[in-house]
């Protein structure tokens, strides 16, 4: 299995034609629905297309705080739930009870995730093998697949060889 931990930036495994047609998709967006592209609102995208994969709000507050403290979290929330709205991020839940969130391109390449449930670490992955094996059953079963995500519980190598027992935040 190629195991890929994502554990830097979002930019890093989002090439830059891919976050042009984010931002684009963004900018239209805003425009049908006649917002405007306020100073706060782009440090907030600007931060969240930079930022680690699989931010919490209190994560992207966090980071945006460090360059503006009178941005609030309400602010924080209501840009995540446009990006959400416009496509240009996807709400994960990962069994923690918190939503995180991570660029989202059609265009790029599908991926599932490792959880660990003891620091939860996030582990991003892609499995041709895993991807074909859906379409063989659904076209066994006549099912048409829209979409799926793919999650696998467990403890990582850190935590069962007792180096990471802390709770990962990316």
């Amino acid at each position: 299995m190629a195991v890929m931990e994502r554990e830097g930036s979002s930019a890093s495994h989002v090439d830059q034609v891919a976050l042009d047609r984010l931002r684009a998709r963004l900018q239209a967006y805003m425009a049908k629905k006649g917002l405007r592209s306020t100073a706060q609102r782009r440090l907030i995208v600007d931060t969240f297309f930079s930022g680690a994969p699989h931010m919490t709000i209190e994560d992207l507050l966090a980071e945006v705080r460090a360059h503006d403290r009178g941005i609030g979290y309400a602010t924080v929330y209501r840009t995540l739930k446009l990006l959400a709205e416009c496509g240009v991020a996807s709400e994960r839940r990962f069994g923690d009870g918190l939503s995180r969130y991570e660029l989202a391109d059609d265009a790029s390449a599908h991926h599932d995730h490792l959880i660990c449930v003891n620091c939860g670490k996030i582990i991003e992955f892609e499995e041709p093998r895993i991807e074909a094996l859906q379409e063989e059953i659904a076209a066994k079963y006549g099912f048409e697949v829209t979409w799926h995500k793919h999650e696998m519980y467990g403890v990582c190598a850190d935590c069962r060889d007792g180096k990471d027992t802390t709770p990962d935040v990316s």
